[in-house]
């Protein structure tokens, strides 16, 4: 019902900054929530940011507030991930989500590798 794309990705040096973009299509409509998620070799996958399409609230993770933010266009279904200052500890894939409010995330993107080298 969601299809989602990530883009922007990349190789980055230590300090540097990226922005990551999701676009969504499909049925948009029942979409609530998007969130940004990321996942380390040998690590679980972890919420990085999340913001209500309908209410704007914001939620981040402790290791990256300050540094990252997350925005949103609701007219072009996409959200953004504008990433500052970034660490080799930052390394990961990351992966756009989308949920419905009281249900868990349910629709996924294929992922983009963000690398940072020090």
């Amino acid at each position: 019902q969601v299809q989602l794309v990530e883009s922007g990705g990349g190789l980055v040096q230590a300090g540097g900054s990226l922005r990551l973009s999701c676009a969504a299509s499909g049925r948009t409509e029942t979409i609530d929530l998007m969130g940004w998620f990321r996942q380390a070799p040998g690590k679980e996958r972890e919420l990085v940011a999340g913001i209500y399409s309908t209410f704007g609230n914001i939620d981040y993770a402790d290791s990256v507030k300050g540094r990252f933010a997350i925005s949103r266009d609701n007219a072009k279904n996409t959200v953004y991930l504008q990433m500052n200052s970034l660490n080799p500890e930052d390394t990961a894939v990351y992966y756009c989500a989308t949920a419905r409010l009281g249900r868990q995330y349910e629709y996924w993107g294929q992922g983009t590798q963000v690398t940072v080298s020090s």
